[in-house]
């Protein structure tokens, strides 16, 4: 899943690393080779 928006929230399934993003590139974030999963976030800062 492409970042999108600042202040998404992305969780690491496999060993739990959780990330919010603070600047957007568009690529996909990847924890443990795998993408990691978005668990919240709708911009707003």
């Amino acid at each position: 899943m492409a970042v999108k928006k600042i202040g998404e929230k992305y969780k690491c399934n496999v060993c739990g690393n959780e990330v919010i993003v603070t600047k957007v590139g568009g690529g996909e974030l990847v924890c443990c080779g795998k993408p990691m999963e978005k668990i919240e976030g709708s911009g707003g800062i």
